[in-house]
């Protein structure tokens, strides 16, 4: 639980043992007590490795299955990103904020929580922002840990797509981590996101695998 953010996926139990179906219902529901202890509705992410049994019992009690995320990887060794534009990333981490959460149209008030949890990363992260006219257009976020490099966060002003800025700052943020060792990038997409999608694999990204999310219907 991450009561600082209202992300799903920082927000949500992660099942990763396929075989772990013992006592399902009095386990969801203790796992319930915890998300309404915090004032958060219970939600469970299921990828390929969540039990069958526990995604049949919680369609059984009418959890609805919603936001299909696709996670995507990129091998970068295969990758040519010697033109794409050097970037330096910011130190600043309000300033990314700031352009985050007015990218992303995010409330203001998760200004001091999303300050908390970029500061409680500990590898090497790459907060770029692309400002044009005046105003930030995309940001995205890199966490750089040995050879691999995570993409988050990602994001282009709504009034500014459509002008090449998410695949400029995709490409730099790819050099960066690459430039670090990071010999391969993962991100993840919902599923219904088509130009997000056709933009990754212009850089090799391809479909790992898929998760979904069950959320309870209570309020």
């Amino acid at each position: 639980m991450t009561a600082a953010h209202p992300s799903k996926r920082l927000n949500s139990v992660n099942p990763l043992d396929p075989g772990d179906t013992r006592d399902i219902p009095a386990r969801v529901e203790l796992a319930s007590q915890r998300f309404r202890a915090y004032g958060r509705v219970p939600c469970f992410r299921l990828s390929p490795l969540a039990p069958v049994e526990l995604e049949d019992y919680l369609e059984g009690l009418g959890w609805k299955r919603q936001d299909e995320t696709i996670v995507m990887t990129s091998n970068l060794e295969e990758l040519d990103l010697s033109e794409e534009r050097d970037q330096i990333p910011l130190k600043d981490i309000g300033r990314f904020v700031e352009a985050s959460v007015t990218i992303h149209g995010r409330p203001k008030e998760l200004r001091p929580g999303f300050s908390e949890l970029l500061d409680g990363i500990r590898p090497n992260k790459g907060m770029f922002v692309l400002e044009a006219g005046g105003r930030a257009v995309s940001n995205v976020l890199c966490v750089q840990d040995g050879v691999m490099a995570g993409l988050f966060d990602v994001g282009t002003l709504p009034d500014a797509r459509r002008n090449g800025y998410g695949r400029t700052i995709i490409g730099s943020t790819l050099k960066w981590a690459a430039s670090l060792g990071a010999k391969k990038a993962w991100l993840q997409i919902e599923a219904e996101n088509v130009a997000g999608l056709a933009l990754y694999k212009r850089f090799g990204f391809q479909e790992a695998y898929r998760y979904a999310y069950r959320e309870s219907n209570e309020k």
